[in-house]
Parts: structure tokens; C-alpha cells; sequence
């Protein structure tokens, strides 16, 4: 059997690399949800009072929630960019739960950065 001369353009068979950058966006944003929710449980929003002797601590947590937004925000980035590449099984309502996922992120890793700037200045 003689198989015909394939057609002009891209070769859209290997779907592997499609699957790989699905699979890996996932695992990404996976670790952006576990940086985003430990910051978000660590947040000091909640407590107005300061214990006695622990003034010390608050360059720390200003430091850690600092990056774990950043760092937020960057897996974010990664896992968007990776989750839509342009040829994608077309699936509506899983892209709207992962843009509102990584929507929610970005949102309040902003507010983090900015409720941080206007405590610390």
C-alpha cells in the first residue's frame, strides 16, 4: 500500500506537544493554587494587635507575603501561557473555570501587594 503525499501546511497529528503543555500548565497551576492559598492563610489581615515582643516578626511576614504574591503571579503567568496554546481541545467550560481560577489569584495577590505598600509606607 502506497500512502498519499500529505497536504500542505503544518503537520497537526502529533498532539503530544499540545497534551505536554496541557499537563504541565496543570502541574503549574496546581502550585500556584498551594503558594496562593499557604499566603492566603498566612495573611495577618485579620489580627489588629500585636503580641509583645514580636515587632521583630513583622519584616518577615511583609517578606513572605511580598513573595509568595510575586511568585503567584508569576506561576500564573506561566500556567496561562502554557494552559492556552493556540491549537487547544475546545472545552468552554474548563477554560472559564481555569481563567476564573487564575482570576481570583491575580486579584488578590494584587490587593496583597497593594495592602502591603499602604501598611509598610
Amino acid at each position: 500500500m502506497v500512502r498519499a503525499a500529505p497536504g500542505p501546511g503544518a503537520d497537526v497529528r502529533n498532539r503530544g506537544i499540545g497534551r505536554g503543555r496541557m499537563f504541565l500548565g496543570g502541574l503549574i497551576l496546581f502550585a500556584a493554587v498551594i503558594a496562593w492559598s499557604t499566603a492566603l492563610l498566612m495573611s495577618p489581615h485579620s489580627s489588629q494587635t500585636v503580641a509583645e515582643g514580636t515587632e521583630h516578626v513583622r519584616n518577615v511576614v511583609v517578606v513572605f507575603i511580598r513573595n509568595s504574591a510575586f511568585g503567584t503571579l508569576v506561576l500564573c503567568a506561566i500556567s496561562g501561557w502554557l494552559l492556552f496554546p493556540e491549537r487547544r481541545p475546545r472545552w468552554p467550560a474548563r477554560d472559564w473555570a481555569i481563567l476564573g481560577l487564575i482570576g481570583v489569584m491575580v486579584a488578590s495577590s494584587l490587593y496583597q501587594l497593594v495592602w502591603l505598600y499602604f501598611v509598610t509606607h
